[in-house]
Formats: structure tokens, C-alpha cells, sequence
């Protein structure tokens, strides 16, 4: 049976490796992260689990070639460990080198949860941006943006809606004849986010990482199609493993395939057969590097004549963290989460009666050890409270022999919760002044 994601669901997704061979999502390993400077350890621990074309971005930050981040928050309740996940991976990639830009989703919540756009301001500005701030996030390079007060975003989702029907939204999104037209626009909107950094005005064409959970993927996969479908020439491989570049218009193909032919050129490419009845110029001795280098030159040059053309958007994808209460991490369920202000009792009492991968009696603990794999607490350790990686590795190893009890780790998360929010609050506080220096 077919796995079906939603974007705007409450679902949770275990079986990360089904979803990647489902939805065409390469893995993320070993290879992508080794050789890059102070990797996260969300990357090396294998919490990134997934990606489409990372090692565009990875060619971007070893050679200090300009690249963009987009990310985006919903305004619609308070941000928790969940959100600050997808933080800590943009603050890594703002000292790489990114051009970040963070899109406040103001029409979108306003579309699928009904708060106003005034509501969706206040908690943004109340509660997001502090705290993005207070984690790290620095004002250069950096932009954050309401949805409804960038013009480019709204006119881009509008001209990009052009080669996109409903049969492809709907199936893609999951879209009923009951869906409201506000909400049915949003993936169109979010591809406006997603693409508007490659306009001029931004910074120009250049590949472009949009790190989410797996729940996004849709958005993801609809504006690479969309594209896709605006391009003017495609550059890749024919059935039978020819590499070309291939003219997807039918106007001036003549013209276009003398550009495609000098760019080929430009990059010491002598081998090619061009063939105008087929529109195609096969390149007899490319490499893989070659074409892609190919692609991003023509990118360029489509934009340069006039025509809607972007690089194709990276995505990495996260695995989600299990809620204190062994279900989905949620923001409308308080007990599941542990939110940046909460009070630091309340997160201590949280973290105290979270789930954990331990066995009925001390007995059984001490005999046949834990299971820090289904282990709530021992994610929290996973994800945001230990830095050393052989830290982590002791803790796994002696709550598997049995050496570790629950409530020790449960103790010891608890501290760990209550440095990191009292840290939290008080450069939230020393923040709120500078909230204006990221705000475009």
C-alpha cells in the first residue's frame, strides 16, 4: 500500500528507510558530512536521514561558492524542541556560508488554521523570533519575512501556478472538493518562498537548501516539478544513457542549442553531436560534475533571457522526535512537548514523567537492560542536550548492560533541560532589541 504524507496532519512516520525508497529521497551518509568543517551532530548522528542533491550544497560550502537556506514557521503556538531542531541546522549552515532567509507562513496559517494575520504577527515577533535569536541566529546574511508583506513570494506563487493543475495538486497535497481556495494556494505559495531567494533581488540564481521533516517532502517534490516545468532546456540522460541537453521548447531552437553548445565549450567539453530534429546536443565525454555544471549555466542564461528559470531546491530531512508521551511532538498537545519558556519546574516535571525504553522492575533493568532506541529521554540526550559523541556512546552502552537506571538519566536530563532554558530566557531577554536588525 502506498504511504501517503500530508503536510498538514498530526500522522507520524517511523519507517524513514520506506519513505525514502517511496518518494525517490537518496540517504543521507556518511559521505555528504565527513569532510565538512565542525559537522552538527545532527548530521553525523544520523538524525538527517534523507536528502535530494545535498552535494550541490556541499560543492557550495568547500569551495565558498554562494548558497541559500529557506526555512519557514507557522505562527500558530509555541515553538518546542521539535522546532528548534530545524534551527540549530540553519544556525550550523549560517557559519558555512549560507544566505539565510526565514519565511514567517502568516497566509498559509491563516489559510489552514484560520489565525489572523495580525495573530500570526504577534506570535511571531512574541515568541519565534526571540527565540531564533537566543539559539544563535545572527543578522548577517539573514532575513526573515512575512508571506503576506513580500510581494515577490505572492506574485512568484502566481506566475509558477500557470503549469500546475488541480489533478497534480490535489494528488500531490491530498486535496478534497472540500479544501478551501486559500489553502489550496499554499503549496503554490510556499514555492514562491522556497524559489523567490534565487531572484535578483535576493541574490541571485544558486542552489538553494531547504532543510524540513519528512511531512514537507510534498511541497518539496511539487516545486522541483514546477521547475522543472518552466526550463527551457533539460540536461541529464536519454533511456538509453546518452548524456545531452535537450531544447524543451519549440521556438528559436536553432539559437538555443548554439547557447547550450558554447557553454559546453566554456567548460572544455570537445566531444558533441548536435542534433536540431531532435533538439539535443548529446556530449559524447561529460562527467557527472560536467553537467551539472552544464545546468547551472543554463539556469543562469534562461533567467538572463527573460524566462522563469530556477536551480533545482536541495532538501535534507530530519526524523521527528516522539513526544514526552511516547506520540507526535505537538505544540496543541502541552504534555507531549517541552517548549523554550516553559517554567523551569513545569519542564522538569515533563521530563520526569516522560516515556522511556526501560523495563517494568530495577530487577529486569539490571538483568536484561534498557532499550534507549524507544527511549524518550535518551532522544533528548540524542538531539539537544550532549555534544560529545562518546558521551552519548557510554550512555547508550551502559543503559543496554543494564548499569543505568531510568531515573538517573531521567535526573540528569532534567538538569541538562533546566541550564538550556534558564540559558534560553535570559539572551531572549538581551534579544528582544535586535529582533529589528533581522526583520526585512
Amino acid at each position: 500500500m502506498a504511504i501517503r504524507i500530508d503536510p498538514w496532519s498530526s500522522a507520524t512516520y517511523g519507517d524513514y528507510s520506506k519513505l525514502r525508497e517511496e518518494f525517490g529521497i537518496q540517504e543521507f551518509t556518511e559521505e555528504m558530512w565527513k569532510d565538512l568543517p565542525n559537522t552538527h551532530r545532527l548530521l553525523r548522528r544520523g538524525v538527517i536521514f534523507g536528502h535530494r542533491d545535498f552535494h550541490r550544497i556541499k560543492r557550495c560550502i568547500k569551495s565558498g561558492k554562494r548558497w541559500a537556506i529557506l526555512t519557514g514557521l507557522m505562527p500558530s503556538g509555541k515553538m518546542h524542541l521539535g522546532h528548534k531542531m530545524v534551527i540549530d541546522e540553519v544556525i550550523f549552515y549560517q557559519s558555512m556560508g549560507a544566505d539565510i532567509f526565514i519565511g514567517i507562513a502568516d497566509i498559509e496559517a491563516f489559510a489552514t488554521r484560520g489565525i489572523s494575520l495580525k495573530e500570526a504577527e504577534r506570535i511571531a515577533l512574541e515568541e519565534y523570533v526571540p527565540n531564533y535569536i537566543a539559539l544563535g541566529l545572527k543578522p548577517k546574511n539573514c532575513q526573515i519575512y512575512f508571506q503576506s508583506k513580500r510581494k515577490e513570494v505572492k506574485d512568484l506563487a502566481y506566475l509558477l501556478g500557470r503549469k500546475v493543475n488541480w489533478s497534480q495538486l490535489s494528488a500531490t497535497c491530498g486535496f478534497s472538493g472540500s479544501t478551501n481556495m486559500a489553502h489550496v494556494f499554499a503549496p503554490l505559495l510556499q514555492a514562491g518562498d522556497i524559489l523567490h531567494v534565487q531572484l535578483d533581488k535576493y541574490g541571485g540564481v544558486r542552489p538553494t537548501l531547504v532543510p524540513v521533516g519528512i511531512d514537507q517532502d510534498p511541497h518539496l517534490r511539487l516545486c522541483r516539478d514546477i521547475v522543472q516545468a518552466h526550463r527551457l532546456f533539460s540536461v541529464g540522460l536519454t533511456r538509453d544513457g546518452r548524456k545531452g541537453i535537450f531544447v524543451k521548447v519549440d521556438e528559436n531552437v536553432e539559437k538555443l542549442l548554439g547557447i547550450a553548445e558554447d557553454v559546453a565549450k566554456s567548460i572544455g567539453l570537445e566531444k558533441m553531436e548536435k542534433i536540431e530534429k531532435y533538439k539535443a546536443l548529446y556530449l559524447i565525454d561529460a562527467s557527472e560534475e560536467d553537467m551539472e555544471r552544464i545546468d547551472e549555466e543554463l539556469v543562469r542564461i534562461e533567467s538572463e533571457l527573460g524566462n522563469l528559470s530556477f536551480m533545482t531546491p536541495s532538501s535534507t530531512y530530519h526524523m521527528f522526535m516522539t513526544g514526552l508521551n511516547g506520540q507526535k511532538m505537538s505544540s496543541s498537545v502541552p504534555e507531549s512537548a517541552i517548549f523554550l519558556t516553559d517554567p523551569i519546574e513545569e519542564a522538569r516535571k515533563k521530563v520526569m514523567k516522560a516515556k522511556t525504553g526501560g523495563r517494568v522492575t530495577l530487577e529486569e533493568q539490571r538483568k536484561y537492560g534498557g532499550n534507549p532506541e524507544e527511549c524518550v529521554v535518551y532522544q533528548l540526550f540524542l538531539y539537544h542536550l550532549i555534544e560529545s559523541d562518546k558521551e552519548l556512546e557510554n550512555i547508550y552502552i551502559s543503559c543496554k548492560n543494564g548499569d543505568l537506571i531510568c531515573g538517573d538519566c531521567k535526573k540528569r536530563a532534567a538538569e541538562a533541560i533546566e541550564n538550556l532554558l534558564m540559558d534560553l530566557k535570559e539572551k531572549r531577554e538581551s534579544a528582544k532589541g535586535s529582533i529589528r536588525d533581522f526583520m526585512s
